[in-house]
C-alpha cells in the first residue's frame, strides 16, 4: 500500500528554502506543526552519526483531529500526521503521510470522511509547494 505522497526540488533550491515553503503552505491549508524533529542533530547528538539533513514535521488541523478524537480517543496514536523533508543524492524530496492508509489500520468507517477531507488537503498543500518551488 502507497502511504504517502512525494515531491522532489532540486538541492540547489536549498534545504531550509524548501522546508520554509512546506511550513506556510501547511499553515496555509489549516495544518499547524505541533512537533519538530531533527533526524540529523539527533544522530549526531545521540549516536555521532552523520546524516544528511533531514526533518520530520507533526502537522495537525485542529478541526479534524477533534473530529476524529471525539471518534475514539485512541486515534491519538496515530496523531499528528507526519510530513517529512530530507535529502537524497541531488534532491529534497517531500513526503506527506496519506491519511486513508494511516487510518486504514483501525478500520473504523466513521473517520474515512474526515480522513478524505484530511488526505485532500495534505494534497493540496503539496501540489501548492510542488508549484512554488517549481516556479
Amino acid at each position: 500500500m502507497n502511504y504517502g505522497v512525494s515531491a522532489k526540488f532540486p538541492l540547489s533550491l536549498g534545504f531550509a528554502k524548501v522546508e520554509e515553503v512546506v511550513r506556510t503552505e501547511l499553515l496555509e491549508a489549516g495544518f499547524g506543526v505541533l512537533t519538530e524533529i531533527d533526524v540529523k542533530e539527533t544522530m549526531k547528538k545521540k549516536l555521532n552519526v552523520d546524516y544528511k539533513p533531514y526533518k520530520i514535521l507533526g502537522a495537525c488541523n485542529p478541526k479534524f483531529a477533534n473530529e476524529i478524537l471525539q471518534n475514539d480517543l485512541e486515534i491519538g496514536l496515530l496523531l499528528p500526521c507526519n510530513v517529512i523533508i530530507y535529502e537524497k543524492g541531488e534532491d529534497i524530496i517531500v513526503s506527506m503521510i496519506q491519511p486513508l492508509a494511516m487510518f486504514s489500520v483501525i478500520e473504523d468507517v466513521e473517520i474515512k470522511p474526515t480522513a478524505e477531507k484530511v488526505g485532500t488537503l495534505l494534497n493540496g498543500a503539496l501540489e501548492n509547494i510542488n508549484n512554488k518551488l517549481n516556479a
